[in-house]
């Protein structure tokens, strides 16, 4: 088998939701409804522009983000889906789809590597498509078929991502430190305490999501 990620520019609800912020979505498809996990820096804008547009049917809001049960499928309010090209392919979609940047990004699983080819070349006719990666799958795993290194890493916003691997680069992790969080966040152009903020909220992440393994 073949797997793909993707990231495509069209114009979906969620990734106008997402465009020009810190907010991240990530989308379980139920064909009735859609089951949406929200983190980032998520501010009431993202979530009444979701209400607005696809409805809220129910949600859970913590410290970490919000868990959204969608009033209807995201399918029913767009034109622009993947699932038209999937099929014309014998290709399959492995949720989560996730939002973020305004952009989409979905993994692609597909039992030929030339169906991956035939899909690409389709939905490149009508949307602008980037391929962060493709590999072949050649292990399985009893409680997670297709568990890869990527499906353990935690979700990290666009900002986090940036704060953290400018860090690490720079050497703020080296011991002694090669540079401070003032010159970091005058390096990304903010503010000393938004960098530290998403530098902690990243390492956080990074942390829960790596300790269980120690």
């Amino acid at each position: 088998m073949y797997q793909a990620t993707l990231r495509i520019d069209s114009d979906t609800p969620y990734e106008r939701a997402t465009a020009g912020s810190d907010a991240r979505i990530e989308l379980w498809c139920n064909s009735h409804c859609d089951l949406l996990s929200i983190d980032g820096d998520v501010d009431d804008e993202v979530f009444d522009y979701i209400e607005r547009t696809v409805g809220v049917y129910n949600e859970l809001q913590g410290e970490h983000g919000r868990v959204i049960i969608t009033g209807a499928c995201l399918k029913t309010h767009s034109d622009h889906n993947v699932e038209p090209y999937l099929e014309a392919n014998n290709c399959l979609l492995v949720p989560p789809i996730r939002y973020e940047g305004g952009t989409k990004r979905v993994r692609v699983l597909a039992s030929r590597s030339e169906d991956l080819t035939s899909f690409y070349t389709d939905i490149t006719e009508s949307y602008d498509v980037h391929v962060d990666s493709k590999r072949a799958i050649t292990e399985v795993f009893a409680d997670q078929p297709l568990l890869s290194l990527e499906s353990l890493l935690p979700s990290l916003s666009p900002r986090q991502r940036e704060t953290f691997t400018l860090a690490y680069e720079e050497g703020y992790y080296e011991i002694p430190r090669q540079t401070t969080t003032t010159e970091l966040a005058e390096a990304v152009g903010i503010e000393r305490r938004t960098l530290e903020h998403h530098l902690r909220r990243a390492e956080q992440k990074l942390a829960e999501a790596f300790v269980g393994l120690l």
